[in-house]
């Protein structure tokens, strides 16, 4: 079994490569839900509904979220109305967080919620937010402590990151079926995502980061900074706040401590001799996925270093 850590974009673009290569009931994939927030009284799942619309088909490719040819009529009139549209929900986005926002009224967990968008949108992967609990990531500021949509999506990341709050971080259990999924699992895959605000948030859940160093399962990573600077997303922007080194090694620190094998981008050849002295195995490949022939290439790159599904 494969199992991967997921955040937004890169991570949904990865999987999709994955899902051409691995038989879909081999495939798990633990998905950030720290930018899960509330909106027009819905509960907004952005993580998650990239990893759903994108194995279900429905993605729009252009913006790397919501779905395709999507309408904003609803928008538009609450706009009328005066109320905030700074977070762009298309129509039938708003139908997956209606539904949600009405399963989660009537007492299910959001795991439950998100098995049964899956079965309706016939996936048949396995996709697991990584809590059921309460858990919002937010951010210090100049002008206070503010949630990461509105940091990344109202403000377009521009304020300096003084810190990051994993608010409900201390009572957020994993959900149903996460430690289970790493503990059998043969490889367990980072994407590459945020390490602070998409990844982080998933190895701050109570006994995840335990599980990845005892699991005997292959866990590799791959990089989502290339030459010092990021595809898509504030991740460079907040590691170079925080203190971080902003490179593909700055990444591999930060998961020094389970990590067996880390990919990096061809540029980033002259670091795999400084990754190499953490312990961790340094490779190195394009990385850059603009194609479906490029997420499927990564993806067969990915475990054939870690040695299953290999190519014939």
């Amino acid at each position: 079994m494969i199992t991967t850590l997921a955040g937004g974009v890169g991570a949904a673009k990865l999987i999709d490569g994955l899902s051409s290569i691995v038989p879909p009931e081999e495939l798990t994939i633990i998905v950030n839900t720290g930018d899960d927030c509330e909106f027009h009284g819905l509960h907004i799942s952005p993580d998650l509904d990239i990893i759903t619309y994108t194995l279900a088909g429905l993605v729009d490719e252009e913006k790397g979220w919501g779905i395709k040819n999507d309408t904003f009529n609803c928008l538009e009139m609450l706009e009328a109305y005066g109320h905030d549209t700074w977070f762009r929900l298309g129509d039938r986005d708003l139908a997956t967080h209606i539904h949600r926002t009405m399963m989660l009224r009537s007492g299910y967990k959001l795991s439950e919620v998100t098995k049964d968008i899956c079965a309706k949108l016939r996936i048949k992967q396995r996709i697991i937010p990584m809590t059921d609990d309460y858990f919002a990531t937010k951010i210090k500021t100049d002008t206070g402590i503010i949630h990461f949509q509105e940091y990344l999506v109202k403000r377009g990341a521009v304020d300096v990151v003084h810190g990051i709050v994993y608010d409900g971080v201390e009572g957020a259990k994993p959900a149903p079926g996460v430690i289970e999924s790493i503990m059998d699992a043969k490889v367990v895959i980072v994407c590459p995502s945020n390490p602070l605000v998409s990844i982080g948030t998933i190895l701050a859940i109570k006994g995840v980061r335990q599980v990845l160093r005892e699991t005997k399962a292959k866990k590799i990573a791959v990089s989502p900074i290339i030459g010092g600077t990021v595809v898509k997303g504030p991740a460079d922007k907040m590691m170079r706040y925080l203190g971080i080194e902003v490179s593909a090694l700055g990444v591999a620190k930060l998961y020094s401590d389970f990590l067996d094998i880390f990919v990096m981008d061809e540029v980033d050849a002259p670091l795999v001799h400084e990754v190499e002295k953490l312990g961790i195995k340094a490779v190195v490949t394009n990385t850059l996925m603009k194609t479906k022939d490029d997420r499927i290439r990564l993806a067969k790159f990915v475990l054939d270093v870690a040695s299953v599904y290999k190519k014939a």
